[in-house]
């Protein structure tokens, strides 16, 4: 029988997978919760994104199932949320499962009151169990509504007793000290052999590692750039990077970063694109800059909209297997490769009888040093050989049946993966780096921001249908801050300050100066959620604070200052506590903490002066400048017609201008 639900009309990739389930699945909103409350039928709330691998095995297993349908049809009314797309939703059912169970992940399953207020929350079933637990609750509830009303009202207030802590608290600004102090907390977490923190899952979390590069920076401390090399080093030769075609998968299973869970998210890779140039411009090692090109290689090819924008994800399965893309047995590396194979398998590890579920993931153990004396090669050959097998796999592998990709456009995951572009840019001077980074700017302006500095959260096949929430205002005013400091084209840092301005009218919160994750015009919810622990991404409040500084700087804006300055100060005590979900935060307040200066480049050899400081790691710097004068705050009197100055100001007060780079580079550096 063909089913075909309320999904059917939906963009979301993972709303459009569920759209010939025999479930009567509804996509969040007013018509499922009204339908809810007129036929006093409690709601299950499934929650998933098109990656996810075990939301694939609970749909096939239980929606797909008639009997199940069965029971959800009669006797709930069913809604079906894409967690990208709607993380409001999510964050909230999310808190409630941590309530109910201490625990949470995806697919997340939801029963709810018709009012959406939640009674039970938890993660993946197997059929039966499932069934089990709709039968239970629709009998309790035909019994004892009354009980459910009163959890359901507990569990709601302690929802929305989740608070930003230390809201309210006069605490003082961070001093160096305890900022140390929270570097030493993290490296007390840090795998020294193996890379990134201790234990099994691994996941990348790339803010660790650029507040790490930040207090190197300020600190010279080898302990902090061996933490940050042996992470990043041990990822680009685990199996968690993608070696024959780009990419890093989400987490690593295993604590060696060996298996992956193989999905490839947008945001991993922006993030992580970053990361490798400014570590490249710290180390100049030659594999950050393999690893960034190789990515964008990726990006460029299968992630990229012909509009400019990017897609959200890459599905882990294939064929209903997990990885099935990816491995290989070494057989038909063999077939393929010839004489060429033994070097190769020895390199990635590869082996007869197969080093996962009898197949092979490549993941490099070896240094390329000792297979050299091995195998009696020269490097240039050895490197000749590696790069022409790569290739012959990639073209075989194009063969295969692919991951399913997920094309809806993201607002917050793009301006990540943008400023990837702009620190690439940045740190290899790669032209096709800028061009990209630019194209993606102009989608969001001329497609998901209005005129009044509202951002559309999603797009796809030309239409938006979400109001975008504080992460997509923040990561993009970041974005912009980051295209004009290697444009120096002021409509970018003007569309940052109109976006600043937007927040500041519907998401500040009154009783502080941190900002709620949903907008006032949005459809309210049970609760109204603070987002601020940084977690794979920065937290929207994290990632605001350091917008709203260094808009500040560029603006004279003292009211922003203000702002993050006692945001930095509220969050303060719970940073140092636990620095690992707090780490953006700290990048964000070691630049008020050590001394931070607006570096300006006016005059017409500004853009090969501005080339110089963009290779340079100085996160201590914003940048600023052009060939001609501006009414724009910062730039107000700095042009002398025939001259090229360079300015080092330090909270608005400027030394007087030099004329070469180097000397103003010294004045920063000292």
């Amino acid at each position: 029988m063909n089913f075909k639900n309320k999904l059917a009309d939906e963009s979301s990739p993972y709303l459009l997978q569920h759209a010939n389930n025999p479930v009567a699945w509804y996509p969040w909103g007013s018509e499922a919760l009204g339908r809810a409350k007129s036929e006093n039928k409690l709601l299950i709330i499934s929650i998933g994104y098109a990656a996810c691998h075990w939301c694939h095995v609970m749909e096939n297993e239980s929606f797909e199932d008639a009997s199940v349908a069965q029971v959800m049809n009669d006797f709930y009314v069913s809604i079906k949320v894409d967690r990208e797309e709607r993380p409001d939703v999510d964050q909230i059912y999310m808190d409630a499962a941590h309530l109910i169970t201490g625990r949470g992940g995806w697919p997340l399953n939801v029963i709810a009151l018709p009012d959406g207020r939640p009674v039970f929350a938890g993660t993946y079933f197997r059929r039966n169990d499932w069934k089990k637990v709709l039968l239970y609750f629709k009998d309790l509830y035909q019994k004892e509504p009354e009980t459910f009303d009163q959890e359901a009202g507990k569990l709601t207030q302690a929802i929305k007793g989740m608070k930003v802590p230390g809201i309210g608290e006069n605490t003082a600004s961070f001093i160096k000290e305890e900022l140390e102090e929270s570097v030493r907390k993290i490296l007390s977490y840090i795998d020294f052999t193996n890379g990134g923190t201790k234990g099994a899952p691994k996941f990348p979390m790339p803010s660790i590692y650029e507040f790490l590069l930040t207090n190197h920076f300020h600190t010279k401390d080898p302990k902090v750039l061996e933490a940050i090399t042996v992470t990043i080093d041990k990822m680009a030769n685990g199996g968690i990077y993608d070696h024959i075609g780009g990419g890093f998968a989400r987490y690593s299973t295993d604590d060696i970063w060996k298996v992956p869970h193989f999905e490839k998210m947008l945001y991993d890779n922006g993030q992580l694109v970053s990361l490798y140039s400014n570590a490249y411009k710290v180390t100049r090692n030659e594999l950050y800059k393999k690893v960034v090109y190789e990515t964008l290689e990726f990006i460029e090819r299968e992630m990229t909209d012909e509009s400019g924008g990017f897609y959200s994800s890459l599905d882990a399965d294939s064929e209903g297997e997990e990885g099935k893309y990816y491995v290989w047995t070494k057989q038909e590396i063999d077939n393929l490769l010839g004489e060429s194979s033994e070097l190769f398998c020895d390199y990635y590890s590869v082996t007869s009888s197969g080093n996962w579920e009898s197949n092979n993931i490549l993941f490099i153990t070896q240094k390329k040093e000792d297979l050299l004396k091995k195998y009696h090669v020269e490097e240039k050959s050895f490197d000749a050989l590696i790069s022409e097998s790569k290739k012959i796999l990639f073209d075989e592998r194009n063969k295969r049946v692919r991951p399913g990709l997920d094309d809806k456009i993201l607002t917050s995951w793009n301006a990540l993966m943008l400023r990837g572009y702009v620190d690439a840019y940045s740190a290899f001077g790669e032209k096709k780096f800028l061009e990209a980074a630019l194209k993606n700017g102009e989608f969001i302006l001329n497609k998901m921001m209005k005129e009044d500095g509202r951002l559309n959260r999603n797009y796809k096949n030309g239409k938006s249908t979400i109001n975008a929430f504080l992460d997509d205002y923040s990561c993009t005013i970041e974005a912009f801050i980051s295209l004009y400091e290697v444009t120096f084209d002021e409509k970018w840092i003007y569309s940052a300050n109109k976006l600043a301005n937007y927040i500041m009218l519907h998401f500040k919160e009154k009783d502080s100066n941190f900002f709620f994750y949903t907008s006032d015009l949005d459809e309210p919810l049970i609760a109204r959620k603070i987002d601020f622990s940084d977690n794979v991404t920065p937290s929207s409040n994290s990632s605001l604070a350091l917008g709203l500084f260094k808009l500040s700087r560029f603006f004279y804006k003292e009211p922003y200052e203000e702002i993050a300055k006692d945001m930095f100060k509220a969050i303060k005590q719970y940073a140092g506590m636990n620095p690992t979900f707090h780490s953006y935060w700290l990048s964000a307040a070691i630049i008020r903490t050590y001394p931070f200066y607006e570096f300006g480049i006016v005059g017409n050899n500004y853009e090969k002066e501005r080339e110089k400081i963009s290779r340079m790691f100085l996160p201590n710097i914003i940048l600023f400048g052009g060939d001609k004068e501006s009414s724009f705050d910062i730039m107000k009197d700095r042009y002398i017609p025939g001259k090229n100055l360079i300015y080092v100001c330090e909270n608005r007060v400027c030394q007087l201008p030099v004329e070469e780079t180097e000397k103003a580079i010294k004045k920063i550096l000292s």
